[in-house]
């Protein structure tokens, strides 16, 4: 497995490193892009792994590039028990179909669940983005279909879900109620909620691993929905540069209690933004920061 990097500043003290590898048995998050769609610095687009025992076992998000990535983090595309969406733009979903087509090489042969956000005017569902990429009939990657049709018996399956919370009554704002729990494995569970009201759905998720909590919550703008129900006191928190409007993460850092803190889909105009951030941060958090960088990781230990 690559060996990875990743910066903490700490208030008060000089800068200091994460674990410098994702080799290990511990729990760790390791970023496949910490990008958007202009490349910058050669990043890919948003997406992580989650490392739990050696092994990758969840993905959240597959902007494009992540691909690539995935490859040369080691992984396997066997051991991934389920694939995150926080949405479906180029920047988070852009390398799904080469993802599927890699896990098909790699002769996986059980179920593979898939879970991102509903559709609405802006844009599709996740089972209907799905399909129109991977239907054996009108699908962009027919030569993937086999992976939707129950009727192919060889390689896996999968299967696609839309994440739907309670709808709201007519007039009244969804509430902090409206998150949805998930099953991944037995020692794996799942929270999402919905964090904007404007533009296409966007997802924010929590993973739960014993007594150890990561959230990954996209974009933050103004108070962010829900986002600061779903992550309290969670050990890690990642959260796409804020750009314009850093001092709202810093007010969900602290409101949440997070332990660390980490800033990632970083922009070619944010890589030249580093200490305004952080410093917009530090007026209300004063946990250890950091800003990612591709092949990342971060280790997430008991008692930390």
């Amino acid at each position: 497995m690559a060996a990875c990097f990743a910066a903490a500043v700490p208030v008060g003290a000089s800068e200091t490193l994460f674990p410098d590898s994702c080799d290990g048995t511990d729990l760790r998050v390791q970023v496949l892009g910490s990008g958007d769609a202009d490349f910058a610095d050669g990043r890919a687009a948003s997406s992580y792994l989650v490392w739990i025992d050696g092994k990758a076992r969840v993905l959240v998000d597959a902007g494009a590039g992540s691909a690539l990535r995935f490859a040369e983090s080691g992984a396997g595309a066997t051991d991934i028990d389920a694939i995150l969406l926080t949405q479906l733009g180029i920047a988070h979903a852009l390398d799904l179909p080469a993802l599927i087509a890699h896990a098909q090489r790699a002769a996986r042969t059980r179920v593979l669940p898939l879970y991102g956000p509903t559709g609405n005017r802006l844009g599709p569902s996740t089972v209907t983005f799905v399909r129109a990429l991977l239907d054996g009939t009108r699908g962009a990657y027919r030569e993937l279909s086999s992976v939707l049709n129950p009727l192919a018996k060889d390689g896996f399956k999968l299967q696609p879900h839309d994440v739907r919370t309670r709808a709201p009554s007519v007039g009244v704002r969804r509430d902090a109620r409206d998150v949805v729990e998930i099953v991944l494995s037995p020692q794996l569970r799942a929270a999402a909620t919905y964090v904007t009201d404007a533009g296409a759905p966007v997802l924010a998720w929590r993973l739960r691993i014993g007594s150890r909590s990561l959230v990954f919550g996209g974009a933050v703008t103004g108070d962010a929905n829900h986002l600061p129900q779903l992550a309290q006191a969670a050990d890690l928190l990642i959260v796409d540069d804020p750009g314009a409007a850093p001092s709202a993460i810093g007010r969900i850092a602290a409101q949440t209690k997070a332990k660390r803190l980490v800033l990632t889909r970083r922009t070619r105009a944010a890589l030249t933004a580093n200490q305004a951030t952080l410093a917009a941060v530090r007026k209300d958090y004063d946990g250890p920061v950091a800003f990612a960088d591709d092949l990342d990781c971060f280790v997430v230990a008991e008692g930390q």
